[in-house]
């Protein structure tokens, strides 16, 4: 995608300054077919180096992924807006996504492009008795799965990124985020 194309129906509400500081990363990575594939994330451009740098490290450790395009795809699409939804069901990996944090109404890294969501059908959303997507199970064992001692999660967590499965008050698997300091 281009740039154009990747923030195609971007949310009006979204600061043209925070669209200022997104960019489109390539990334390449190992597919769940055993091949390797060519996608892009959209990201903070200081985050930039650190999804390159961490996509390189999955792909050396043959770390599966089924897709990873911005959130903005066409097949992502609820309304003509952007889904989150619709790209967790799809096992989507994906990066800014400018929309609401899930359960509240304030703003959360996705929506600065400050975070990351990998493989959510096996690293689900989990708090109490709601597991998001509807249908995604986290089995550590599974190929894909993020764990605390996995090189991918340690990766993120070497260059200053945060875990979601290491929040005490819900566990977010699929969630990697480096917020401003």
């Amino acid at each position: 995608m281009t740039a154009a194309v990747a923030f195609d129906a971007l949310d009006p509400a979204c600061p043209k300054a925070v669209r200022e500081r997104q960019v489109v990363v390539p990334v390449t990575y190992w597919g769940y077919d055993g091949k390797v594939h060519r996608g892009q994330l959209a990201v903070d451009r200081d985050l930039a180096k650190d999804v390159t740098e961490v996509f390189a490290i999955a792909l050396e450790h043959k770390f599966p992924v089924r897709s990873a395009v911005p959130v903005s795809q066409p097949r992502f699409r609820k309304d003509r807006a952007w889904s989150d939804d619709l790209s967790m069901a799809a096992d989507n990996t994906s990066g800014f996504n400018y929309r609401p944090v899930t359960g509240g109404g304030a703003l959360p890294n996705h929506a600065l492009g400050r975070a990351v969501d990998r493989n959510p059908l096996l690293n689900p959303y989990v708090k109490g008795v709601v597991t998001l997507p509807p249908g995604a199970r986290y089995d550590p064992a599974a190929p894909g799965t993020l764990t605390a001692d996995h090189p991918v999660t340690k990766a993120f967590l070497a260059r200053g990124w945060a875990w979601g499965g290491n929040w005490t008050t819900l566990k977010d698997y699929q969630h990697l985020e480096k917020p401003v300091r």
